[in-house]
């Protein structure tokens, strides 16, 4: 009798062990499950091995990590009621829309420009659980061409690459490809005229073939569908409604997909 029941507690050990550990989904309607209804509130934590991030509007996202960092993209200084203070702001200045000079208060100011003429900003910064770093780019200026006046800037946290291509003039040369290295979700802009006209930049998206794109500097819904309809043969379109969108290594899709969100001012009701 004694070993009856010492067995049945060995037999169920490893099950109990098994429930104990097994980590719940926190991006089912990435993997093509139910879609998540409520969204995070931004004070919320990160979930574990996972990144949010929130479309604020134009070329604006703010990128948390699981260990507490607030980052926002293209920083013009105007953040939406409620978003936290940013603890590293990222710039391109081809436009003022897309920088400020306003960041008292930022502990890390990322200028994707240095101050002398044609000179590469060069950041590689190491920050709690996240790397930045930036490609430079060039941007058309006033009718000439300002070398490396842009920065992609990529954002290494939760085992993810997260690539923002900024105010992009240009496609890449096969080296600032190189260095850009794996992007898994990259952040595109799909005006198709103040950045690139949008079969370039189609052709940009393609060469990267990142797991997830998500189409900013819209300005509006048919230069929107527009860019959606000249990706719908090599990436699949999700519209899930609002501006969050919470990435994980794991919870990557299977096929590329277009993800669009919402800028904040409509998506959502802020905290």
């Amino acid at each position: 009798m004694r070993l009856a029941i010492l067995a049945a507690l060995c037999l169920a050990a490893p099950l109990a062990v098994q429930a104990q550990e097994r980590r719940p989904s926190h991006c089912i309607a990435i993997a093509g499950g139910p879609e998540r209804v409520r969204q995070a509130a931004w004070s919320d934590p990160v979930p574990e091995r996972s990144v949010r991030l929130s479309y604020l509007g134009h070329s604006m996202f703010l990128i948390q990590t699981e260990g507490g960092l607030d980052i926002v993209t293209d920083y013009n200084g105007a953040l939406p009621a409620g978003a936290p203070a940013p603890d590293v702001v990222t710039m391109n200045h081809a436009h003022s829309s897309h920088w400020t000079d306003a960041v008292e208060g930022v502990p890390h100011v990322l200028r994707g420009w240095s101050d002398r003429f044609g000179i590469a900003a060069d950041h590689y910064l190491t920050l709690g659980d996240v790397l930045i770093r930036n490609v430079p780019t060039d941007i058309r200026s006033w009718g000439t061409v300002e070398e490396n006046g842009n920065s992609i800037f990529v954002f290494e946290a939760g085992g993810l690459c997260i690539g923002h291509l900024g105010h992009l003039h240009h496609e890449p040369t096969d080296q600032q490809y190189a260095t850009l290295g794996r992007v898994d979700v990259l952040l595109v802009p799909v005006d198709g005229s103040y950045t690139m006209e949008q079969a370039a930049m189609m052709r940009v998206v393609s060469r990267l073939n990142s797991s997830v794109v998500i189409p900013m500097h819209w300005f509006g819904p048919a230069r929107l569908e527009a860019f959606l309809t000249g990706m719908s043969g090599q990436f699949d379109i999700r519209r899930p409604g609002g501006s969050e969108y919470l990435a994980s290594l794991r919870g990557l899709p299977d096929r590329p997909t277009v993800v669009v969100l919402e800028p904040v001012s409509y998506g959502r009701s802020l905290p």
